[in-house]
Order: structure tokens, then C-alpha cells, then sequence
């Protein structure tokens, strides 16, 4: 890879993982409600579970689905049911001093943030966009490099997000503003699923 290919997928990359996406939003979310600690769990799961997806994808998972056309709907409607329940858990998060004892003030764990990943529609668009511009040939060095690239963005994206929610969270002491915001959120995530319902309107 060059150097000039490099620096391109290096801009390319951080500019996919920095703009708002259900990631994102999920990770200002979760540092608002729940602090910068809680929430290192969950930016892991992003940090290594999308690059492995680009992995993956890179090394030709995408041709199983291609071998079954239906599998495409099947992921979309689990997309969209799980951002769905994402939202809905984001939109009832309990507040900061009640967040250890209920069930909805529980952070993403690691596992379920990887997991993720597989039904975000925003990380699938990135990972088959990094693949087809910058591992053209498919091998594994090429694949490996977007893959590394995207470890690197991802731990400035996921970090940058979570402390900007960490710093909203002294604006959000107050119930009821917790409340709007929480519920603004919840709104924007189900608004990421519009590219995905209605692909003309993306």
C-alpha cells in the first residue's frame, strides 16, 4: 500500500467512525448516563469488534451472503429490530444515581457492543466501502491494513464521543433534562435507520 493510498484511507476512516451514527450516538448516551468508566467496555466492543468485521468482510464473508439472496432481508429486519430495542433502552435509561439498580441502566457490555456490529447498517456500509475502495485485491496484507487503520480511528472516535457525553452529564443532573435528552437520542438513532428503510431518500 502506498503512501498516498494510506493517507486516504486514513482520512476516509476517520471521517466514517467520527460522524454520527448509532455508535456514536449510543457511546454519547452511554457516557452521559452512566460516566466514562462504565462505558470503556462498550467503546472496546467497538474498537475491536468493527475492525474484525472489516476483517471478515475483506476475507470474503460477504460472498456467503451473496450464495443466499434472502439473508439480505434477514439482516435488515434484525437491523432495524435491534436498533429498534437500542433505542427504546437509551430513550428509558435510568438516571446517573439509579443506574446501578435497574435493569435499564445497564452500559453495553463488551460482547454485546461486538455483537452489534453485525446489525448496524451504518458499520456494514463502512466496512464493504473501506474493502472495495482500498483492499481492491483482496488480499490478506491489503485487508489487514484497513482493518489496523480502523483499531487506530476507532479509539479517537469512541473515547471523543463518550467524553463528550461524560462532559454533558453535569447539564443533565436535573431528571427532566436528562429525560429530553435520553429521548432525543432514542429519536436520532431510529432517524439512522432511514437509509436503510428508504435507500433513495440516504
Amino acid at each position: 500500500m502506498t503512501l498516498e493510498i494510506f493517507t486516504a484511507l486514513v482520512a476516509f476512516a476517520f471521517v466514517t467512525v467520527i460522524t454520527p451514527g448509532p455508535n456514536n450516538l449510543m457511546l454519547m448516551a452511554s457516557g452521559a448516563n452512566f460516566g466514562f468508566r462504565r462505558t470503556v467496555p462498550h467503546m472496546m466492543g467497538i474498537g475491536i469488534g468493527f475492525p474484525s468485521m472489516v476483517l471478515l468482510v475483506g476475507v470474503g464473508v460477504m460472498q456467503v451472503f451473496d450464495l443466499w439472496a434472502p439473508s439480505y432481508v434477514i439482516l435488515k429486519v434484525l437491523s432495524v429490530g435491534y436498533l429498534l430495542y437500542l433505542a427504546w433502552k437509551v430513550a428509558h435509561a435510568a438516571p446517573p444515581k439509579e443506574a446501578g439498580a435497574e435493569v435499564e441502566g445497564k452500559p453495553l457490555s463488551f460482547f454485546q457492543s461486538a455483537a452489534f456490529q453485525w446489525v448496524n447498517p451504518k458499520a456494514w456500509s463502512m466496512a464493504l466501502s473501506a474493502i472495495t475502495l482500498y483492499a481492491t485485491s483482496r488480499d490478506m496484507t491489503a485487508v489487514l491494513w484497513v482493518a489496523g487503520v480502523y483499531v487506530g480511528v476507532s479509539a479517537i472516535s469512541t473515547t471523543s464521543w463518550t467524553v463528550l457525553g461524560q462532559q454533558m452529564r453535569r447539564l443533565l443532573k436535573n431528571r427532566a433534562r436528562l429525560r429530553v435528552f435520553n429521548w432525543t437520542m432514542a429519536v436520532l438513532l431510529v432517524v439512522t435507520l432511514i437509509p436503510v428503510l428508504w435507500p433513495a431518500s440516504a
